[in-house]
């Protein structure tokens, strides 16, 4: 069994279903991905998906579709994705832990990729249990 690179919340799944239903028959879901950019070094980046691409990852949750970019994938592993209100904003969050800091306004991340070794190692010892 592989990895799953990221999961969503009920609420991550109910505003993706939202955005899908509200952006016409073309939409299938988003895709999430890292680009390089901010003060922290570099940012989540969301865009609407109406081809699905066949390299890209492909997380589902209730019927909602989140595809991965491939570049992403080593920065994302083990990331949960939320979506949340508050007073002040909204918007999708990432519990990643792969992130070593944030800026102080919290847009750009600063992330190191996963080390895979010591997945595997958690997953044999979880295996053992």
């Amino acid at each position: 069994m592989g990895f799953a690179v990221m999961t969503m919340t009920d609420a991550a799944a109910i505003r993706v279903k939202q955005i899908v239903a509200s952006s016409g028959p073309e939409a299938k879901g988003i895709r999430v991905g890292i680009k390089k950019g901010g003060c922290a070094g570099m940012e989540y980046t969301i865009d609407l998906v109406t081809e699905p691409n066949a390299k890209d990852d492909l997380i589902e949750r209730d019927g909602a579709r989140v595809w991965v970019e491939p570049s992403a994938v080593l920065y994302l592993l083990g990331t949960q994705m939320d979506f949340e209100v508050t007073k002040m904003r909204s918007g999708f969050t990432f519990v990643n832990p792969n992130q070593t800091s944030a800026c102080g306004c919290g847009e750009s991340v600063e992330l190191k990729p996963a080390d895979l070794a010591a997945l595997a190692r958690q997953r044999e010892a979880e295996a053992r249990v």
